[in-house]
């Protein structure tokens, strides 16, 4: 897309995430990795966004990076006659509106100044973008939003012929077990998320790379295996540049860290299951329950609505009258987002029960805190697969879906526990924050990765 006349100094980078926290983080704190080391940087977001989480994190990430170039990507209406699915979760309407909206997007990359190198966007916008950068000669990469393994999983799924109770992937040691599928994959073979799956998996070869935040260290199996050509022939290169780091904008001054401040080293669980879940209210109780069985200190980000702009209960609605005045002595339950960075690094925060998001996941690696890993929707059965694999924490695969058959909070409370106690644990995970930290440092294998790029894109220019 560049010609010779419209050199610069570096390369001119766009980046365009889908919705969801968990698509958008990933790009931020690459877009602002990038702007730092002297990228010209845009960032594509479609508008309107779907939650308020999303809304105030970009509003800040624009106001840390005014070197970024915002571009908003307006979507054009949904017409319910000529609709192709009756899918109904917000997020999930969000993709398939910007699908709908792709004619807009050439005209958009083509204004920009100066002239683009690379495009970064994301798996669920892959067969959709991928036309449109190939007419306009602009490299397109994706920024894969989750672990490697998943990118295996993703990029093998679309040869096979049926599904069976464990799944061979080439190349890989572990077999992948069919209840480690995203649940739609296995429930409506012909529904959005399915087909979108496919053919998104299918496309993937059409790219120039899939930017990775992770580091070889922590999956060299399944990083050597798709980059060999074992999972899929031909697949283009798969490239670690991860972990993709907090940014300093995503620090907050709340009263979750001011209660931390007062409890012991090490002797609080960190609980949160994301942006998008939201689990039953009889599932929050069991959860409550298991926190105080665990006899362990809390704080407990709650959540009872997929979309934020929707929870608006009180907590003791929520979990009955009476739960935080009953615990106040050794646990906080709030309803807001919190810095999860400020929260995970804090000296009192020894365990973190999670939904294993991979940011979420990410995240715990850097400040080498493990994991209770409790899937609950998408790629996090994979993800938590790789928790326990690598040493990052303890994954109770027995455990059903959000919406499956309910965990007692006897159980969690033994889960609980048993992660806070265990000393080897905390060894090995001590080991990967320290791997994690090396990927970045100068020399290191992610930061190398980031360089070469850069020379890839400045031919480009």
């Amino acid at each position: 897309m560049s010609n010779s006349s419209s050199k610069t100094q570096s390369p001119h980078v766009a980046l365009f995430p889908s919705s969801g926290m968990g698509h958008i983080i990933p790009s931020v704190r690459l877009a602002a990795s990038l702007a730092n080391k002297n990228f010209h940087v845009t960032m594509i977001t479609a508008h309107p966004l779907v939650s308020k989480a999303e809304s105030n994190f970009l509003a800040h990430f624009f106001a840390a990076f005014p070197q970024v170039i915002s571009k908003e990507f307006h979507l054009l209406p949904r017409d319910p006659s000529t609709a192709k699915s009756d899918e109904t979760d917000p997020f999930f309407l969000q993709i398939e509106a910007i699908r709908r909206s792709a004619t807009l997007l050439s005209p958009l990359l083509s204004s920009l100044s100066p002239p683009l190198s690379a495009l970064i966007s994301d798996i669920f916008l892959s067969s959709t973008f991928t036309p449109i950068t190939a007419d306009l000669h602009l490299p397109n990469y994706i920024l894969f939003p989750s672990c490697t393994y998943m990118l295996c999983l993703t990029a093998h799924f679309p040869s096979l012929v049926n599904i069976t109770e464990e799944i061979n992937i080439p190349g890989l040691s572990t077999m992948v077990s069919k209840s480690w599928l995203p649940p739609p994959l296995v429930i409506d073979a012909t529904g959005f998320f399915a087909t979108q799956f496919v053919e998104n998996g299918k496309n993937m070869v059409q790219h120039n790379g899939i930017l990775m935040n992770t580091f070889d260290a922590l999956e060299p199996e399944s990083l050597k295996a798709i980059n060999e050509g074992k999972v899929v022939n031909g697949f283009p290169p798969v490239i670690s540049i991860g972990p993709l780091v907090p940014c300093e904008f995503e620090k907050q001054q709340v009263s979750s860290l001011a209660w931390l401040d007062e409890q012991p080293d090490g002797s609080v669980v960190y609980v949160c299951f994301g942006n998008r879940t939201a689990l039953s209210r009889e599932q929050l109780r069991e959860l409550g329950v298991g926190l105080v069985k665990s006899e362990c200190r809390f704080l407990w980000i709650l959540k009872d609505k997929k979309v934020d702009k929707e929870d608006v209960a009180e907590i003791d609605e929520v979990l009955g009258k009476g739960f935080v005045e009953s615990v106040k002595d050794k646990g906080l339950v709030i309803k807001s987002w919190v810095d999860q960075d400020g929260v995970l690094s804090h000296r009192a925060v020894g365990g973190f029960v999670s939904h294993v998001g991979w940011s979420s996941a990410v995240e715990a690696m850097w400040h080498g805190v493990p994991i209770l890993a409790w899937p609950q929707i998408g790629d996090q059965k994979m993800c938590a697969a790789v928790v326990k694999k690598c040493g990052l924490g303890l994954w109770v695969d027995s455990w059903d879906w959000n919406g499956g058959e309910l965990v007692k909070g006897e159980d969690i409370g033994k889960a609980i526990k048993e992660l806070m106690g265990d000393e080897n644990l905390k060894l090995q995970v001590a080991h990967i924050k320290e791997e994690a930290r090396k990927a970045v440092a100068f020399g290191g294998s992610s930061e190398n990765n980031l360089l070469k790029l850069r020379k890839e894109w400045e031919l480009c220019m």
